[in-house]
């Protein structure tokens, strides 16, 4: 199973090469992966050279799906132990531009966030994450997963997780799936990622008619508790890879236009750094359609496939343990990235007093506009006053 980028880009050097070059038999040899001239995914490529790039990126997709069986437990005992222990701001911070880690606003927790479509598996991706940081595969499932789709409306609420769960450093929040209505999408989207997201709190679209609205206020039965508001640091968009291939072959668009409209919403992203997309019913697919499918999405979405789309199917204990460990790497990682600075006093009296100046200068200059113009005015006046006498 592919995690994304190769499974020992994250860990220390000498770990590093302990993953690379285990003598663990490989199940895959590199016969297994032929070079394939990749043309058929989504519109014609404009030309030979689009489809030579596009059938790199493919037979590169499909051949990282065998570093994850390469790497020792060790390695990846330890990148669990770093993700579990991101305590250590200066560890993940870059000190850029003359800042510190002091100068930071770092959360006692850090937040990221599911969203995804109807059905995409937030839910289950958030039972996988749980089962890989206790140690136990039959770990009873914590996020309500929905059965059938079609007869549910699954989360109504936000859920907040623990990751892991005695942990209070780093937790990820399960959402209502997205609307086919955009407008719905973008008004949600926009409250949690300005205004912080709530254990509990109830997710009511302004499309819901009065039947679903009152359901869900029913199923709450009380109001708001005393959970603490979040602030979201990163977002995590999941996707169903089945929905997104049937889009492909059936040539209905829609799907897939929708994830493209709502993964490039602005309030998504942290300047440049756009959310980490997780592919998920992988178990259900062939390891040529994953591939398939990451490379599409890449094309889709304007990200790099091999380091910012993680396919985590569950289909194997350590594939997926692997793509658990890479896919949180990297969202801890750009979350530490944007966080956002702490207010400094001194510095806001400084902006402060320079727009002040800056609008008294732009007052002066109007009125010395003004001046001249009753100067003018005046001359004038006494030109006239003068042509009249004589």
């Amino acid at each position: 199973m592919g995690g994304g980028r190769r499974g020992s880009d994250h860990l220390p050097q000498e770990l590093a090469n302990e993953a690379d070059t285990s003598s663990d038999s490989d199940p895959y040899s590199s016969d297994f992966f032929p070079s394939v001239c990749y043309s058929n995914l989504g519109p014609e490529p404009a030309d030979d050279e689009s489809l030579r790039r596009r059938s790199k990126t493919y037979s590169e997709v499909l051949k990282s799906y065998v570093t994850p069986r390469r790497m020792r437990p060790r390695a990846l005992r330890v990148a669990k132990h770093i993700i579990c222990c991101h305590c250590r701001p200066c560890a993940w911070i870059e000190e850029v531009g003359g800042t510190k880690a002091r100068d930071y606003d770092i959360p006692e927790t850090m937040t990221l966030l599911l969203v995804g479509p109807r059905g995409s598996g937030k839910s289950t991706l958030v039972n996988r994450i749980t089962r890989v940081f206790q140690d136990d595969q039959f770990a009873p499932d914590r996020a309500q997963v929905s059965h059938n789709v079609s007869v549910t409306e699954g989360s109504c609420f936000l859920q907040e997780y623990m990751i892991p769960r005695d942990s209070k450093k780093l937790c990820v929040y399960d959402t209502r799936s997205l609307s086919t209505f955009s407008s719905d999408n973008f008004k949600l989207l926009q409250d949690w990622m300005m205004h912080g997201v709530t254990h509990r709190q109830m997710v009511i679209r302004d499309s819901d008619d009065v039947i679903t609205t009152n359901r869900i206020k029913d199923m709450a039965r009380e109001g708001f508790g005393p959970c603490q508001k979040r602030m979201v640091n990163f977002v995590i968009f999941v996707v169903d890879g089945i929905s997104v291939l049937k889009s492909i072959d059936s040539m209905d668009t829609r799907y897939n236009d929708m994830l493209a409209e709502t993964f490039n919403y602005p309030f998504l992203s942290f300047r440049d750094n756009k959310p980490v997309v997780v592919v998920t019913h992988g178990d259900e697919l062939s390891l040529f359609e994953r591939a398939h499918i990451r490379t599409y999405l890449g094309e889709l979405l304007g990200i790099p496939p091999l380091t910012q789309i993680f396919d985590i199917p569950g289909t194997n204990e350590r594939d997926t343990e692997v793509a658990v460990v890479d896919m949180l790497h990297y969202s801890i990682e750009h979350a530490y990235r944007n966080l956002p600075f702490k207010h400094n006093f001194v510095i806001e009296a400084e902006r402060i007093l320079t727009r002040l100046a800056d609008k008294l200068e732009s007052f002066h200059s109007i009125v010395e506009l003004v001046m001249i113009f009753l100067w003018f005015y005046l001359l004038l006046l006494l030109g006239m006053k003068c042509l009249v006498k004589w």
